[in-house]
């Protein structure tokens, strides 16, 4: 498991759709994949989106990776939870890589700093 995407500024955001816009996409195509420059969850720097080393990153398919299994069964322990499962309210594409933390888990990860031990 490893980071693919964290904390990204509202023109990094933008800069993401004027490459895509630039390599012929539509702009309604486009947002089905991206939240529009201002609007993003990782702009807030508690979005992140994880890949493994065996997939595509960012491809609906993570969910039959192992890493997906283990998420969904610790993840929330750390705070953080899945942003946009399959039908989420609020419309967006099912991406089972983005992940939002939020104090909400069963264990902030204020909790897990103290206790790590880090060398």
């Amino acid at each position: 498991m490893h980071l693919v995407s964290a904390y990204r500024s509202v023109d990094r955001q933008a800069g993401l759709i004027r490459r895509k816009l630039d390599a012929g996409r539509s702009l309604d195509a486009i947002l089905e994949v991206l939240a529009p420059p201002g609007c993003s969850e990782h702009h807030t720097g508690r979005a992140v989106d994880i890949g493994t080393g065996d997939l595509r990153p960012l491809e609906p398919d993570f969910d039959r990776a192992p890493a997906f299994a283990w998420l969904g069964v610790h993840a929330h322990r750390f705070g953080f939870g899945l942003s946009f499962p399959r039908g989420n309210a609020f419309g967006y594409v099912y991406e089972p890589w983005h992940w939002c933390f939020s104090e909400t888990g069963d264990r902030s990860f204020r909790d897990f700093e103290s206790t790590a031990r880090f060398p």
